[in-house]
């Protein structure tokens, strides 16, 4: 038998199947799918896996045996091996890189080089080794010289010789579990042989005779019965009972009880939606539908009485959420309906939850898995529904190396398993919106909330006109007035403000000097909390400045406005009102996001003030005001799409507002309150929206009328970047024959970042078969360039132009 693996090396040279003999020990272990340690080149040992198994090969000269097997079950399905050839492909990627990208964290390799002695009584191998069998090359020091010498040269001779170790880092958690050994009637015998004064055994064996709950954790049993570990050393010697080590996972949810909710009455329109999903799962169809609700229409419950039904024909569904945040409560919600069927996936989880979680799905003892982008790639079995939440939503898309989005995958493993794909939003995106109205999808409509309220009202503040409370110019006194009311009230309060940070940038007033970060081409954000100015691109930090460092005047100012800085005023301005703060700042802890929902939930602040993260998704009934604090960020982005995402925020930030019983509002701070995004959102008029911004993308040559890819080309040294930029731009011309519209290449929008200079080439297409292929020629050419310091990125339908 012979295995076809992809090594675990990222290269053009190495980007294909290399086959090994499977030695009859492993025949019948060795899956598709399976990871494996192999020989690789003269000495190294690298990671694989197993793409397929053969009984002959092309190959004339010898193969090399498999070495090993690392897991008992292959991590990868047959799915994921096929899907991993179909997308490195598709986003011109390296097939390795698709494949741990499909894994946890975990299960990719931690490979060791080192020294061995080849010769024992030699006396230099002797003083370099010492007591030692073995040298781990990381731990040596590159600064002494004496020892680099000595080991060259004894590498020279052949007295010693490197050799590369492949670790596993998966962990499985285990604990002492505890079995009763002796009956009932032996173990009272046992009592009556105890001394007066051994309390803590009698209350021990007492447990074993009347409790017979086993086997119990060690920790549960000391727990419960105040005893201690050396209690139950005691008992295990006695032959009372026996400890073993049990496998246990680690849940990042808590269990509840199982709540069947599925006779909660829909509204006709859920009913009408809910049937057609469900005929498409019961019939085994690749059937795409688009679920266009307004906020707060129900098109969760629409989703969880899809997956109860897709779970009562016996197959698994997958539910993506596009943001750590709404994580938590989306999970609470499926776990109380589906219990422990329930898995969940996303960054905010330890290294050691993931793989748990990961390892209950590939074990088929989770059926339903929700989680974040990287859960399109869960290892379920016999998929029958995929949703995608807020499937508009940017952060599907993976802005670095695997450039993919989860909409992709999600269908092609719809077409693979034959499986319903359910896109839900209230705001779709224009390319998802004009393929249902070209019958691609199937479009469903939710257009009435569930709880019978009207969408809140929306009001446009104009702040060249408005007047402010306070000092800062950031908050109108209309907004405050209102945020004050809800506080007498005891209601609550969302605020929205898209930047983080207490000020934008830096400026010398008398010099006009802006502080920039030294490794990108943008300007330091001064954080208040921690007292230094950051870059929120390559993560440099300074300490802040007390004259300006270019004329050293100490007329420096800070300018702009971050969610820091409303906190702070708001603090001022509304003393008595209790702060929530959510961003990138105040989430770095594990948990943190879960616990500032959980206690906005609990009505332990009046405002909760966040970025992005808090507009979609959340679901709180006494929030009855929403605040948008500046409408016009996204619109100053360099994007085709920025009028899109200002629309689709302000919508769905508007409909957190009034879920419940009460009445909501809305409050829009804009400086362009005549834009017409701004004002089709005021009136969460989607269709009209989507008509108008497809005049406009129709105008401009852009999807969904035509396709795009982005070549990126970078370089420590900006001319060699703008150089090749121009060579590849050239090539285009030649190759396709002005068939595709070309833009650029210009500097990218922040053309400097990490120390590195960006040039892009945006291709416009309809239909192209030429440009696929010269694109991977591109990529190929790409391993030779980065020897030259040059590197050449191509992202399929980009997200992002910054």
């Amino acid at each position: 038998m012979i295995a076809q693996v992809v090594v675990d090396v990222a290269a053009k040279q190495t980007d294909r199947l290399f086959e090994y003999l499977v030695p009859h020990i492993l025949e019948n272990d060795v899956q598709v799918g399976s990871r494996v340690v192999v020989p690789f080149g003269k000495s190294r040992k690298v990671q694989g896996f197993v793409i397929s198994l053969v009984d002959e090969t092309d190959y004339e000269g010898q193969l090399k045996e498999l070495l090993m097997i690392v897991d008992e079950l292959p991590p990868l399905t047959p799915e994921l091996v096929d899907l991993s050839a179909w997308l490195s492909q598709y986003i011109f990627s390296y097939r390795i890189t698709i494949l741990k990208t499909m894994l946890p964290s975990v299960l990719r390799a931690n490979y060791r080089k080192i020294l061995v002695p080849l010769v024992k009584d030699d006396l230099e191998v002797r003083q370099l080794f010492g007591e030692k069998q073995e040298i781990d090359l990381a731990e040596i020091d590159d600064q002494d010289s004496t020892i680099i010498a000595s080991i060259n040269r004894l590498l020279r001779v052949d007295k010693i010789k490197i050799e590369y170790l492949v670790e596993s880092r998966a962990k499985v958690k285990e604990i002492s579990e505890i079995t009763a050994v002796k009956s009932s009637g032996e173990l009272r015998v046992e009592l009556e042989k105890l001394r007066a004064n051994a309390h803590q055994q009698q209350k021990l064996l007492n447990f074993l005779i009347t409790e017979p709950k086993l086997p119990l954790s060690q920790t549960e049993l000391e727990q419960q019965l105040a005893i201690s570990g050396a209690t139950i050393k005691v008992a295990a010697d006695k032959g009372w009972l026996t400890r073993s080590k049990a496998e246990v996972y680690r849940r990042p949810i808590t269990t509840q009880t199982n709540k069947n909710r599925n006779d909660l009455v829909l509204l006709p329109e859920q009913v009408q939606a809910l049937e057609q999903i469900t005929t498409s799962v019961n019939a085994d169809t690749a059937t795409t539908f688009l679920l266009e609700g307004v906020t707060g229409s129900g098109k969760t419950e629409v989703y969880l009485h899809a997956i109860a039904n897709t779970l009562d024909e016996g197959k698994t569904a997958l539910m993506l959420v596009p943001e750590i945040s709404l994580t938590p409560q989306m999970v609470r919600q499926v776990q109380a309906r589906f219990g422990d069927a329930v898995a969940v996936l996303h960054s905010g989880l330890s290294e050691g939850e993931k793989y748990d979680e990961w390892r209950r799905i590939r074990r088929n003892e989770a059926k339903v898995v929700v989680g974040a982008r990287s859960a399109i790639f869960a290892p379920l079995q016999n998929l029958g529904l995929i949703i995608i939440d807020e499937e508009h939503e940017s952060s599907y898309k993976q802005d670095d190396t695997p450039r993919y989005h989860a909409r992709d995958v999600a269908f092609w493993r719809s077409d693979y398993n034959k499986a319903t794909l359910v896109l839900g939003s209230a705001t779709p995106s224009l390319e998802s919106r004009a393929r249902a109205s070209k019958n691609v999808y199937q479009l469903l409509t939710l257009t009435k909330r569930t709880n019978q309220q009207s969408l809140p009202t929306v009001k446009i503040l104009d702040l060249k006109e408005a007047k402010f409370a306070g000092e800062q110019f950031d908050l109108t006194q209309e907004l405050v007035d209102a945020i004050k009311t809800r506080v007498q009230r005891k209601e609550q309060t969302i605020l929205l403000l898209n930047r983080r940070g207490f000020s934008s940038f830096m400026l010398c007033r008398s010099c006009g000097f802006v502080l920039k970060c030294p490794n990108c081409d943008i300007s330091l954000t001064y954080h208040k909390s921690t007292n230094q100015m950051k870059c929120h691109y390559c993560g440099h930090t300074e300490a802040v400045p007390t004259s300006c460092p270019n004329c050293h005047s100490d007329e420096i100012r800070f300018y702009g406005t971050g969610t820091q800085k409303i906190e702070e005023e708001l603090g001022k301005l509304i003393p008595q009102a209790r702060i929530l703060r959510m961003d990138v700042d105040t989430t770095r802890k594990k948990g943190s996001y879960e616990r500032i929902l959980n206690a906005f939930g609990r009505n332990e602040a009046d405002i909760l003030l966040g970025t992005q993260m808090i507009a979609k998704g959340l679901d709180f009934s006494n929030v009855t005001l929403v605040g948008v604090i500046n409408a016009d960020t996204a619109l100053s982005f360099p994007d085709f799409r920025s009028a899109e995402k200002t629309f689709q925020l302000l919508t769905q930030v508007s409909g957190r507002a009034g879920r419940a019983a009460l009445k909501g509002s809305v409050l829009v701070q804009t400086y362009n309150p005549e834009h017409y995004a701004i004002v089709l959102a005021q009136s969460q008029d989607y269709e009209r929206f989507y008509h108008q911004e497809m005049q406009v993308r129709h105008q401009g040559n852009y999807p969904p009328y035509f396709f795009t890819s982005l070549i990126s080309v970078s370089s420590k040294n900006e001319q060699n970047a703008a150089k090749e930029a121009f060579i590849i731009k050239r090539k285009l011309m030649r190759e396709l024959n002005g068939r595709v519209l070309i833009l650029g290449p210009t500097p990218s929008a922040v053309s400097k970042i990490k120390q590195h200079y960006f040039y892009q080439i945006l291709v416009k297409y309809k239909r192209e078969p030429e440009l696929n292929a010269f694109l991977h020629e591109i990529q190929d050419a790409a391993q030779t360039q980065k020897k030259y310091g040059l590197n050449i990125y191509i992202d399929r339908e980009p997200d992002k132009f910054m």
